[in-house]
């Protein structure tokens, strides 16, 4: 009978790429980690790691191996949701990831009603970046992740996740009250000459914000680069940045900023993923249907800030999701 907490290192080998990720993932020494998988490859008598430079392969019997680990731990899992299900109150724990601006505008309510309804769950929450959470997340780092989608930018999809779509919000163009320049802004095109704020490169936002320019036919000066949509905010309010932010980036507080809606009136998608193989845990499942009560009584995701909207829509109402030409060939992305 092979060990299965050694295959069970191999498997995250094939996940986190090197031992010495799999060493910290799991607090192990790397010469501990490499100790068991030597020990497995005598169990199996068969060769399951190659060198390739600095780093190790596995071999093609090695995938066979995890391939059936993957199955071995699904099953397991919906056998600890089962006998969860088999109990008279609701229990267990349920790890969460979720990004920046949904873990302001959602999880204090979502929290609050889970404790008060079902206190003998414990939610665990860590902020993380929708990419790095969705993979970490089929990963067994967390059972369920809160994630966005830009319009035109579809989220990474891994196999054995469960998505479901919670809400969209409208992305607009947020300006300083008092104008950068002598000339007036009433578009987009009008703010080609203005500084910028984005997210670093690689994260979906900031794919999103160059190619909204890209289309208005300029490149965008970004001078100031945060992944913390706060400070987007403080730079737009205070004079120095323009910014496409996202509604919810506003929930529960009024602004300064004039919000100009764009031509093409995108909206960015809130949705959540956890693997199926959890899907039956009652724990989760009350998570996931308290987040969904809370989003559907949040004003938050259903109409803009209160502050100064632009022309394109003096009440701040957000249009229908019909009228979206990105989102509406991006929904089975």
């Amino acid at each position: 009978m092979l060990e299965i907490r050694r295959l069970i290192l191999l498997r995250e080998l094939a996940v986190r790429g090197t031992i010495a990720a799999v060493a910290e993932a799991l607090n192990f020494t790397p010469s501990a980690v490499s100790q068991q998988l030597s020990q497995l490859e005598r169990e199996t008598g068969t060769q399951l790691l190659r060198k390739a430079g600095r780093r190790v392969q596995l071999t093609p019997q090695a995938e066979v191996l995890v391939a059936s680990v993957g199955e071995v731990l699904d099953t397991l899992e919906r056998a600890e949701a089962r006998l969860q299900a088999a109990a008279t109150r609701v229990t267990g724990r349920v790890r969460v990831a979720v990004f920046q601006s949904a873990a302001l505008a959602f999880m204090p309510a979502t929290l609050r009603a889970m404790a008060l309804r079902h206190p003998d769950v414990r939610v665990e929450m860590v902020q993380r970046e929708p990419e790095e959470a969705l993979r970490e997340t089929w990963a067994r780092d967390f059972d369920m992740v809160i994630a966005e989608q830009y319009p035109a930018h579809a989220a990474p999809h891994h196999p054995g996740l469960d998505r479901r779509d919670l809400t969209t919000d409208a992305i607009r163009l947020a300006l300083p009250s008092e104008p950068l320049s002598l000339h007036p802004v009433a578009s987009l095109d009008d703010a080609r000459h203005m500084p910028w704020v984005m997210e670093p490169r690689g994260a979906a936002s900031r794919h999103f914000a160059e190619q909204v320019c890209r289309r208005a036919g300029f490149e965008p000066d970004v001078r100031y680069e945060t992944a913390d949509l706060q400070a987007h905010m403080r730079l737009v309010e205070s004079g120095n940045a323009v910014a496409l932010i996202p509604d919810l980036v506003w929930a529960g507080r009024s602004t300064s900023c004039r919000l100009l809606e764009l031509s093409e009136s995108p909206r960015r998608t809130i949705f959540t993923a956890q693997r199926l193989a959890g899907a039956a845990s009652p724990a989760a499942r009350a998570f996931r249907d308290i987040l969904q009560e809370t989003v559907e009584a949040s004003p938050a995701a259903g109409s803009g800030p209160s502050g100064r909207q632009g022309p394109g829509d003096p009440s701040g109402r957000q249009r229908p999701d019909d009228h979206d030409p990105f989102t509406a060939g991006d929904r089975d992305a």
